[in-house]
């Protein structure tokens, strides 16, 4: 039948998935996993971005724009510089909207301050535009790859 799986091999993958569980439960009660490795752990992947270029905040409209008068709930406007990349990117209640420059595709991560929070990965098109339904909640930095290229930029508070 060339690969299709029926009733028995279904049970025996959750046999086996089931005998794995139980498995990992009994080491982490019997043989845990000590304090000082798992600090150690988090500490080198905390590293993994140490080839990382930093992108300096060159732009940000909290800062460098002149205030229109009236004008109270104005979008944040921020721009960001690494080499040859650029990125501008608009924050708003509603969410962030940016691009990437020169144009070209990209996958960016929302990087949060929160604790035990997953980063939200955004994908840039061919001209480098992203957009993200959810605004940054705290601080908040982007990690972009481009390329063969790995951009971070600077910590911010939305």
């Amino acid at each position: 039948m060339g690969g299709e799986e029926g009733p028995a091999e279904d049970l025996a993958e959750d046999l086996a998935e089931g005998l794995l569980d139980e498995l990992r439960q009994a080491a982490a009660i019997l043989d845990p996993v000590p304090a000082e490795l798992r600090r150690s752990a988090v500490e080198a992947y905390a590293l993994r971005d140490l080839d990382a270029r930093l992108a300096e905040l060159t732009f940000d409209s909290l800062v460098d724009a002149i205030p229109v008068r009236g004008v109270t709930d104005a979008p944040r406007m921020l721009t960001f510089r690494s080499g040859d990349v650029t990125v501008d990117v608009e924050v708003t209640g509603q969410g962030l909207l940016g691009q990437v420059l020169p144009p070209q595709s990209a996958s960016i991560e929302v990087l949060s301050g929160r604790p035990a929070a997953s980063p939200t990965t955004l994908t840039a098109d061919d001209l480098g535009r992203f957009t993200s339904d959810a605004p940054p909640a705290g601080p908040f930095a982007l990690r972009l790859r481009t390329g063969g290229q790995l951009v971070v930029t600077e910590w911010l508070r939305a």
